[in-house]
């Protein structure tokens, strides 16, 4: 007599694993139900149920060691299920011995599946059968395999790793999964940022034939979903390997994903061998990038980044290498800023953004492209900021020209020497940014002055011209008509009509 408990705080969710039982007829002779762990503990003890399938958020911390306690003790077939893919919740599956985990939401056809070769197995232990010498908990294909240093049955198997951009979404990917129509089903997996599917190796797969089926798999996938999905299939004839160093190999190959990026299937039938590159910038190749970012060439440096990251061919330099030397090249990147007082404001945000990308985004293409618009920005405010300077010198100057202009011997020299630029560039730049020569501003500053002076005061042309920097009232007359139509008597006058 088989007996199953489905223990979930949710009583929609015990129900509705209740119904899909009965509804597909998998031949449990009592399914029993529990809301609370005082209910799952008096059922274990009272009714001794065969399977258990139970919620692990129900559990609570300090009832943690009792329940493992009494399934060691009763030993029962245990399923656990989360609304948590994460690797503690994996880790808490292994510590039961759990034989599989499902995710909610659940899937009737998984729900099916694996509890029907529960009841299968544990009708035959009732009847003292063993199943072709296999264990009949069936933990051969379970976490334990992958995680546990220990061989098992379920060694000679292929492995297909699955990982999405998006690991929120695995509860989906997991899903499409137990639907799949595979021609051999397998035991899934599913963790914090993949989910491991086993596969028992059959005679007729070839490592052609596997990657037909792993290119199948994604454009299914992706003829219904749109977040990106990277694919590791691991197989190989050493039989010395246990499924724990397979799926330590084929985690590994994942990180090939950063070199070809998303939707793609890689095929591996050994351990990848990365190769091994010095990280840090020669110091020619420092010299070349202090050019570079001095004569603010976009193009050399486009080229310089492409060539030097991307279009890679195996064997792939060890991804953890390749980001140390992209943050050996930010570090000249950095240098340049500070030299430029850029360090600050948004480029310095942009600046942690970019390296934080650098450390952390799993597809280099991607980190190629943010750096280099990072470095345009750096450029184009380097540029601008160059530009104010030149401005600020200007600024410089005309304040000093009206602070000394009723000095008659104020001469370009001393201009140029306050802003500490040469006589000839601050002489070119003063014509250039206010279109007027050094010699004309000092004379409009003079007149603008003059004419001051003259509606405001009572002082003598003499004296005018002495406290505007003219060398005498004759000259100083002589000027003002120049600029203002009118002699600097006529002018004053004009203030009394």
């Amino acid at each position: 007599m088989t007996k199953l408990l489905i223990a979930d705080r949710d009583h929609n969710e015990r129900t509705g694993i209740g119904w899909l039982v009965n509804s597909y007829g998998i031949p449990f002779d009592h399914v029993l139900m529990a809301g609370t762990m005082l209910d799952v503990f008096q059922i274990i003890e009272s009714d001794m149920p065969d399977v258990i399938c139970i919620e692990l958020d129900m559990i609570p911390r300090e009832a943690w060691d009792d329940f493992k306690e009494r399934i060691r003790q009763y030993k029962q077939t245990i399923i656990v299920t989360t609304t948590e893919a994460t690797f503690e919740r994996a880790m808490q599956g292994i510590e039961l011995h759990a034989y599989d985990l499902w995710i909610k939401p659940h899937s009737p056809d998984s729900i099916r599946r694996v509890l029907a070769r529960c009841c299968k197995a544990v009708s035959h232990i009732h009847q003292g059968i063993e199943i072709n010498g296999e264990d009949v908990s069936l933990s051969a294909l379970s976490y334990h395999s992958i995680f546990l240093p220990h061989r098992s049955t379920a060694d000679d198997c292929w492995l297909l790793l699955l990982q999405l951009e998006e690991t929120e979404q695995q509860p989906k990917l997991l899903s499409f999964l137990q639907d799949y129509p595979f021609y051999n089903e397998p035991v899934l997996l599913p963790l914090s940022d993949m989910i491991v599917s086993i596969f028992t190796r059959e005679p007729q797969h070839s490592l052609v034939s596997l990657k037909k089926m792993g290119n199948r798999l994604l454009q299914d996938w992706e003829e219904k979903f749109t977040e990106p999905l990277s694919l590791v299939i691991y197989d190989t004839n050493d039989t010395s390997l246990s499924l724990r160093q397979k799926y330590q190999y084929a985690r590994q190959a994942l990180d090939i994903r950063f070199f070809k990026g998303y939707r793609q299937v890689s095929v591996i039938e050994d351990k990848v061998e990365w190769q091994i590159i010095d990280p840090f910038l020669t110091p020619g190749e420092q010299r070349e990038w202090i050019d570079m970012l001095g004569d603010a060439d976009r193009e050399q440096l486009k080229q310089w980044m492409y060539k030097e990251f991307l279009n890679k061919e195996e064997p792939y330099p060890e991804t953890g290498l390749l980001r140390t030397r992209l943050t050996s090249i930010l570090a000249q990147v950095r240098r340049f800023m500070k030299s430029h007082y850029l360090d600050q404001g948004r480029l310095e945000e942009h600046y942690h953004q970019v390296f934080e990308t650098i450390l952390y985004n799993p597809i280099l293409y991607r980190i190629v492209q943010e750096f280099l618009l990072f470095l345009y920005e750096v450029l184009d405010t380097a540029k601008k900021h160059q530009e104010h300077s030149r401005t600020d010198i200007i600024e410089q100057a005309l304040r000093y020209i009206e602070e000394n202009y009723n000095n008659p011997h104020l001469r370009l020299e001393d201009a140029a020497a306050y802003v500490d630029r040469s006589p000839a560039y601050f002489s070119s730049l003063l014509t250039k940014r206010r279109g007027q020569s050094f010699r004309q501003l000092v004379t409009a500053v003079r007149i603008k002055e003059a004419q001051r002076l003259l509606l405001d005061t009572k002082l003598s042309i003499q004296d005018v011209a002495e406290k505007t920097g003219f060398i005498n009232a004759n000259y100083f007359s002589k000027i003002f008509k120049e600029k203002t139509g009118s002699t600097p008597r006529i002018f004053r006058n004009r203030k009394k009509l």
